[in-house]
């Protein structure tokens, strides 16, 4: 039985879901620039990689820490990948086997840009509503990191998201070195609560990755 309790430690603050079965391995989960870790999506994917086995970590990233609304402004992101970094770091210390990080809308860029800094930070990537570009904005692409991310990601979006269409995602998930997949949302919008969103094929995709990444890192 999965067990979620509070986690503070070294400046991470979380909710610490633990498998009732031995720990496969663990996943770092954060929320977008207008929620908290408390998120109904970030809920039931933390709930999922439980069932599967692994110790999940769903944490505010320390823009939310320091002011309980708002989005995160410029300055933030720095910050914001730091406290991804040490929640990696707790969270390895405390589940063995591979660690899997990402997040939802902003908190999944911050991920992918820690990662592609720095790539053993991660075995592999969960990447929900990637914000490609703000709406309406297509030639503002947050993409300049994706020729470095040498990290496998699972990307997961919604048909009717309004920071990217699935054409325009696919495209840019192109320029990635690593191993990608993209599970659309038919009726979906940015945050995936419409839709037919089944999440036991994004557990299974985005484990399948791991031992890829391991490989390659051995090679």
């Amino acid at each position: 039985m999965t067990t979620i309790a509070a986690f503070a430690a070294d400046g991470v603050r979380a909710w610490l879901h633990r498998p009732g079965s031995a720990t496969k391995g663990g996943l770092v989960l954060t929320h977008g620039a207008g929620s908290d870790c408390n998120a109904p999506l970030l809920v039931a994917v933390s709930s999922a990689f439980a069932e599967a086995g692994y110790c999940v970590l769903r944490c505010d990233l320390p823009f939310r820490q320091r002011r309980a609304s708002g989005p995160p402004g410029r300055a933030d992101a720095a910050a914001d990948r730091a406290g991804l970094r040490a929640a990696a770091a707790a969270l390895r210390a405390r589940a063995l086997g591979p660690l899997l990080l990402g997040g939802h809308s902003y908190g999944g860029r911050q991920a992918s840009v820690l990662a592609a800094e720095e790539p053993g930070v991660a075995d592999a990537l969960l990447l929900l509503s990637y914000p490609l570009h703000p709406p309406k904005k297509p030639s503002s692409l947050r993409t300049a990191h994706f020729p470095r991310l040498v990290t496998p990601a699972v990307f997961v979006h919604g048909e009717r998201d309004a920071f990217a269409t699935r054409e325009e995602l696919s495209a840019a998930i192109a320029a990635i070195p690593a191993a990608t997949r993209l599970f659309p949302v038919d009726g979906a919008g940015h945050d995936l609560r419409r839709g037919r969103f089944e999440l036991e094929p994004v557990v299974d995709a985005l484990v399948g990755l791991v031992p890829r990444a391991a490989a390659s890192r051995s090679a």
